[in-house]
């Protein structure tokens, strides 16, 4: 299949770290717009947070990895982490848009409580222009609430839609049962000496406990 005929699905986050409820959305948006691939893009500094992250951009990175090794058609990128600064979405559309992808092939991945939001992101037009939105429903957001509170309901889409070739970009609701778990539960789960293994892929909670991230060593190892 030529880049053309492509659907690439792109899903940015802080990743700290990154949890099966990730996972659960990004195959949620595969298997309802027909996507050929999916990058993860861990960011390197998340203009949206308040506070630093708490992994390392090295350690974020290679918890993306070993969470999307054997996942159907997931690749971890490094794109936002070899720009410096605060990683804007339409910066890194622009990169895409540049490596030859069209704003009809993206499809940029985001929870209903990040889409509620989305009018306050940087550059939020060019953000609309260049990507699909692919927006997964999560618990505690209803996708209809989180649209209510954009200025996008004219570009909502039928998700058969997302399959036919089209010149311009719109924004696609996606029902799923994806977990409910938050990378914020896992670090407090870690920080009491909690189990996560039901929350991340276990190849990333040995990866946690190896580096003793999040607290995870002194707690869960018993080391001083």
């Amino acid at each position: 299949m030529t880049r053309a005929r492509l659907r690439l699905g792109v899903f940015g986050g802080t990743f700290d770290p990154i949890h099966v409820g990730h996972l659960d959305a990004a195959a949620a948006a595969r298997d309802a717009l027909g996507l050929d691939e999916t990058l993860f893009l861990p960011s390197h500094v998340p203009p949206h947070r308040s506070a630093d992250p708490r992994a390392t951009m090295f350690h974020r990175f290679a918890m993306v990895a070993l969470a999307t090794d054997g996942q159907p058609a997931c690749r971890a990128s490094d794109l936002e982490l070899r720009r410096t600064g605060a990683s804007y979405t339409y910066e890194t559309l622009a990169t895409l848009h540049a490596a030859g992808w069209t704003p009809s092939q993206l499809f940029f991945i985001l929870g209903a409580d990040a889409f509620a939001e989305i009018a306050q992101w940087r550059q939020f037009d060019r953000v609309v222009e260049g990507t699909n939105l692919a927006v997964v429903g999560r618990t505690g957001t209803s996708l209809e609430s989180a649209l209510a509170r954009t200025p996008l309901r004219p570009r909502v889409r039928a998700l058969d839609q997302a399959r036919e070739p089209s010149a311009t970009t719109g924004v696609y609701l996606i029902e799923a049962a994806t977990r409910d778990v938050s990378s914020t539960q896992i670090r407090a789960a870690l920080a009491a000496g909690r189990p996560i293994a039901q929350l991340v892929p276990e190849a990333v909670e040995r990866h946690i406990i190896r580096h003793g991230l999040y607290g995870a060593v002194d707690r869960l190892h018993g080391d001083t």
